[in-house]
């Protein structure tokens, strides 16, 4: 069980926060909120401590003799502040101690996540783009905020992003320490990077398809580290069960052929793409404009029905033909296997005629991984052994990504 700290500023979003207390806790986090005083006009001491299940204090002089900042900030795996509005952000960059929050922030040594949520004016004013790249000069990782509706009409970047993308953040943070540095430094600032997600559907008739179980989560857990990293970030997605990630272009598609048409046009100027869709390998050959009634069907015997099927463009082959020299791209591999030993020769042979720098491969085999949120995936390349990762698909997302970025030409 880690320790987490929730700083919270005081603005509107502050009542999203309260469902990532929740977040935490259903991690099995033990949580201790730390609200500002402007904070607390918006959501009460009862609240925090009904959420997190401990006491909360909002003040330097709070348990005097516990040395409550100095205590909090010895305890802490990791401090996340959200929301932070731009004066805290401010007092954050200018090393403030003038109240509990920032005094703990000061005395911790554990990862800090500042997630800032403000007016569209006072994000890109400069002053705030100056205090944000203190922090992150000083090794504290920013979340950029999402672009949507604000508070009243207006609309733009400084929206508070969704608590999952926030709880998700923080399990990585906590599982994989390093991962920060990335954050942190924005190691992929600059560097656009493309990816698909989800699984295709290929129609049959106006009602049916022929699809596969990919729910997207890895494609989305790449997207959302990705972005976290710095990188302009566009999601080719075909059917997807979790919500894309703030921040991230979406580009919506159905069958293969429109995923084809999608990543050749997104690509083009692409430094990383990564094909993580699960594209299907076979499509109708012809597709009705009727529904299909159980009376008619195209090849029937009694009470059994076939299909002609032909084969779908081979994406991943395509893009790699059609790359520029500096590109990265990465494929996915989903393979049955009796061992490890056939997987990994699976995927190497894929590697070889797929013709691209990086094959992530797992074993989907006994309705593992798809749909799932762990995983236990390995990475190979044209050279060298691969990488297994085990654990969350953002822990995996963030190896595989940290394997692509050791390719990317400076």
């Amino acid at each position: 069980m880690a320790t987490v700290v929730l700083g919270v500023g005081g603005g509107i979003a502050v009542y999203k926060s309260c469902y990532l207390v929740r977040r935490l806790k259903e991690a099995g986090h033990r949580v201790h909120v730390i609200p500002t005083r402007s904070a607390l006009e918006f959501v009460g001491c009862p609240t925090w401590e009904a959420l997190s299940g401990e006491q909360v204090h909002t003040g330097v002089f709070d348990d005097v003799p516990g040395v409550e900042h100095v205590r909090l900030a010895e305890q802490a795996d990791l401090v996340v502040v959200a929301p932070a509005t731009a004066d805290l952000v401010a007092r954050i960059a200018a090393g403030r101690g003038d109240d509990l929050l920032t005094t703990t922030i000061l005395a911790t040594r554990a990862p800090v996540l500042v997630a800032p949520a403000m007016h569209t004016g006072m994000w890109e004013n400069p002053a705030t783009v100056d205090n944000v790249a203190t922090l992150r000069r000083r090794g504290l990782i920013v979340k950029d905020p999402a672009s949507g509706r604000l508070t009243g009409p207006d609309s733009g970047p400084g929206r508070f992003p969704e608590p999952d993308e926030l709880a998700d953040l923080a399990a990585l943070l906590l599982d994989d320490p390093a991962a920060g540095s990335a954050m942190a430094v924005q190691d992929l600032a600059g560097r656009r990077v493309v990816i698909s997600a989800g699984g295709t559907r290929e129609a049959l008739d106006p009602v049916r398809y022929l699809g596969n179980s990919s729910s997207g989560r890895m494609g989305a857990a790449l997207a959302a580290d990705a972005d976290a990293r710095g990188a302009d970030v566009t999601l080719v997605a075909a059917h997807l069960e979790v919500p894309v990630p703030s921040c991230v272009r979406e580009v919506r598609v159905s069958s293969t052929e429109d995923l084809e048409a999608a990543m050749r046009r997104e690509a083009a100027e692409a430094d990383i793409v990564i094909m993580a869709a699960a594209a299907a390998d076979f499509a109708p050959e012809s597709v009705s404009d009727l529904k299909i009634k159980k009376h008619e069907g195209r090849s029937r015997v009694g009470d059994r029905m076939s299909l002609d099927l032909v084969q779908t463009p081979d994406v991943l082959a395509g893009l790699v033909a059609g790359r520029h020299r500096d590109q990265v791209i990465v494929g996915f591999a989903a393979e049955t296997a009796p061992d490890r030993d056939e997987l990994l020769a699976l995927a190497r042979a894929k590697l070889e005629r797929k013709g691209c720098d990086l094959l992530a491969v797992n074993d989907v085999s006994s309705g593992r991984v798809f749909g799932k949120v762990d995983t236990d995936v390995t990475v190979i390349r044209q050279q060298g052994s691969g990488r297994r990762v085990r654990g969350s698909k953002m822990m995996a997302a963030h190896a595989i990504l940290a394997e692509a970025c050791s390719l990317l030409a400076p």
